[in-house]
């Protein structure tokens, strides 16, 4: 395996997409254990979906047991509001909680798509709401980095977006986590974005596109991550890659999904870099 300054892991969406999470409710453990077989070292769950494994405690262990470190944990919520409600303050805070119990590991906020009506505000509130939560977490040793997302109801899907809410974080308490899939697939180029911003980077998601209408399974689509993984190599970044597949596949198959993106990172991305 060649040294690299960083380490790839999986994030779970891939099996939520299976039956809108109902067939694998509950099931992080079995997730833990397919993800460790296909050869990632990290895992990004969604904490809203972590079931039993919730609980600090039995997550350690069946970390511990499979090898896997936990890169990071996504906080999914609306954030609708001029401010954050008083149920979505303490769902953050629970997050925050749980990370402290995992040093390294990183708060990666993304907000629920609900439409791109009175835009201007809403982005703005928005900026403000994920600065006041990862001013949360710093306070407590907890790392955040902001995750933009493209369905037509995103507020953080265009070359707009990006730039009023990228500019807009407090990056004294959180960076930006570029999807590149998402980046694509709203109309920009990844690693030109990527360059744009690079200064601000600290935690990447992998997904591929061929725009059949969206995302492909890893290695099938156009996004050249042959090229921006390269290029990460390059400026020394030393954060995670988290593989986020979106591919048509992971609806009946999750489990494949995930066994051919680690075997198609370690036996094809990887052995591609110089």
């Amino acid at each position: 395996m060649k040294k690299l300054p960083f380490k790839f892991g999986a994030e779970v969406y891939t099996w939520y997409m299976n039956n809108n999470g109902e067939t694998y409710r509950d099931q992080l453990g079995h997730m833990i254990e397919i993800i460790s077989k296909a050869g990632f070292t990290g895992i990004q769950p969604i904490f809203s979906w972590m079931g039993k494994l919730s609980d600090p405690v039995l997550l350690e262990e069946k970390l511990k047991e499979q090898g896997i470190e936990l890169a990071a944990v996504a906080l999914a919520l609306d954030w609708n509001g001029k401010v954050e409600t008083e149920e979505e303050r303490k769902v953050s805070d629970n997050a925050i909680e749980l990370l402290k119990r995992f040093p390294g590991s990183v708060l990666c906020t993304v907000q629920i798509p609900t439409g791109r009506h009175d835009l201007v505000q809403r982005r703005r509130s928005l900026t403000d709401i994920v600065n006041t939560v990862s001013r949360r977490a710093k306070e407590k040793g907890v790392e955040s980095s902001f995750h933009p997302n493209s369905p037509h109801t995103s507020i953080t899907r265009t070359e707009e977006d990006y730039k009023v809410i990228l500019e807009g974080l407090d990056l004294s308490a959180t960076g930006w986590c570029p999807d590149v899939g998402h980046i694509i697939n709203g109309g920009m180029d990844p690693i030109a974005k990527m360059k744009e911003y690079q200064s601000i980077i600290n935690h990447v998601h992998y997904k591929d596109w061929d725009g059949n209408p969206e995302f492909a399974l890893m290695g099938n689509g156009k996004v050249d991550l042959l090229g921006i993984t390269q290029w990460l190599k390059d400026i020394g970044y030393a954060g995670w890659i988290i593989c986020e597949d979106e591919g048509k596949e992971a609806l009946e198959d999750p489990d494949f999904v995930t066994l051919h993106d680690g075997k198609w990172v370690n036996e094809v991305l990887v052995q591609g870099l110089v």
